[in-house]
């Protein structure tokens, strides 16, 4: 019976172990859980999700408080077409974080980072062209591109010296999806390095529908290889979303991908950044916890925990300090259902005032502050891997504990830690 390390991820002449830890933003997917998996031979994940505040809390920067202070003027004002970001400390933030994991880095794996272009931030074409060189100048081995079709996102960094050079990948999730991509890309004769196909199962940000029960990522996958194949291009398809054990992983590398993207177990990781009680709402979590809604601002459904703080939350909008969401107008979702509510709540009276935005939410604090508990389809799963102690809380794992039961597990068993 075959295990996840009789096979291999191979880039050019370099092999490694085909396990692929998802960029988890804001900073779940941390420098230290990335830097395990690269020590272990696998492919870790950074998010550069709000860069300048991971910069801040890793490095003791303050490129929030100095934003916010440069907008706080417009804190009361419903237009936020006059925030945006300062390019120079964008940058400075993104060589911080990426720089420094790139340092630290041991072992025969890899680190990429996880762009997402959802993250628009009042300029979208500028400050993704930023983020993107930003990550290559501070050696990051390689990028993934995220949450959207990122038809131009090549074209950003076309001129980079590290465009042939550094691992560049997209996230997809149907056949169509990558035929736009390729085509809109084919005039730059780069393609992809390799193609993640993240099915409906995933945590976070979806691509589908609020329809999404009825597809399946094996389904997918096939109907892509199928393509590449009449297309004859040789490019790594690596499934995600949904492989919970090494069999799972097994079941997608026997019939051809090149690697697994895996990261629900990874947040009830030490490393993971994931405050402990928020991984012991994981644990706790039975499958009727989780629900897919559409209270994210980008338009994409999103799964998470019925329980988690965000829902429901009517926060007034941070877009001076954060504004990651803000589109190339200075608008958001969330701004827009928060003023309709404070609108309708005009009359009432101060001290009884309560503003309850349910259609949206502020993603981007909510975010900040771990109170969007965004999770796999499987987190109700996640009691399994590990044990009760006396206090009745669950035993927290290692990143590298839940590496090699990927790596080594067969017969859909895992392994309980000691």
């Amino acid at each position: 019976m075959k295990c996840v390390d009789d096979f291999r991820l191979r880039f050019g002449k370099q092999e490694l172990v085909p396990i692929m830890i998802g960029g988890m933003g804001v900073d779940i997917s941390t420098a230290e859980l990335a830097l395990e998996a690269a020590r272990l031979g696998g492919i870790g994940h950074i998010s550069d999700a709000m860069v300048p505040t991971v910069s801040d809390r890793r490095f003791k920067t303050h490129f929030v408080k100095e934003k916010l202070k440069l907008y706080k003027f417009n804190v009361a004002s419903a237009d936020k077409s006059p925030v945006h970001f300062d390019l120079g400390r964008l940058s400075e933030a993104t060589h911080n974080h990426v720089g420094r994991t790139m340092e630290a880095k041991i072992g025969e794996g890899m680190i990429f980072v996880n762009c997402m272009e959802k993250l628009t931030m009042n300029a979208p074409r500028e400050t993704l062209r930023v983020r993107l060189s930003s990550a290559l100048d501070a050696g990051i081995d390689g990028i993934t591109l995220s949450a959207g079709l990122h038809l131009g996102s090549f074209a950003l960094i076309a001129d980079h010296p590290r465009f042939r050079d550094a691992k560049l990948g997209i996230i997809v999730s149907s056949l169509r999806a990558l035929q736009l991509f390729l085509r809109k890309n084919a005039k730059l004769n780069r393609l992809p390095d390799y193609i993640v196909v993240e099915g409906p199962l995933a945590g976070g940000h979806l691509g589908f529908g609020m329809d999404w029960a009825k597809y399946d990522l094996l389904l997918i996958v096939s109907e892509i290889q199928q393509y590449l194949q009449s297309e004859q291009l040789a490019i790594p398809l690596i499934p995600a979303g949904g492989i919970f054990t090494g069999s799972d992983a097994v079941s997608f590398l026997e019939k051809g991908a090149a690697a697994v993207q895996v990261a629900t177990r990874f947040t009830v990781a030490q490393e993971c950044g994931l405050p402990a009680e928020v991984q012991q709402e994981y644990f706790k979590a039975s499958e009727d916890d989780i629900e897919v809604n559409t209270i994210s601002p980008t338009g994409y459904p999103m799964r998470m925990l019925k329980n988690s703080p965000a829902i429901g939350s009517g926060i007034r909008p941070n877009c001076e300090a954060y504004g990651y969401l803000l589109d190339g107008t200075g608008s958001c979702a969330y701004v827009i259902a928060y003023n309709r509510e404070v609108g309708a709540h005009a009359k009432a009276k101060k001290k009884t005032k309560h503003i309850s935005v349910l259609d949206k939410t502020c993603l981007c604090t909510h975010m900040r502050n771990f109170d969007c508990w965004t999770c796999g389809q499987y987190t109700y799963r996640l009691k399994d891997t590990t044990r009760r102690l006396e206090d009745g809380s669950y035993q927290i794992l290692s990143a590298e504990h839940v590496f090699r039961d990927y790596q080594f597990s067969t017969d859909q068993k895992v392994a309980l830690p000691d």
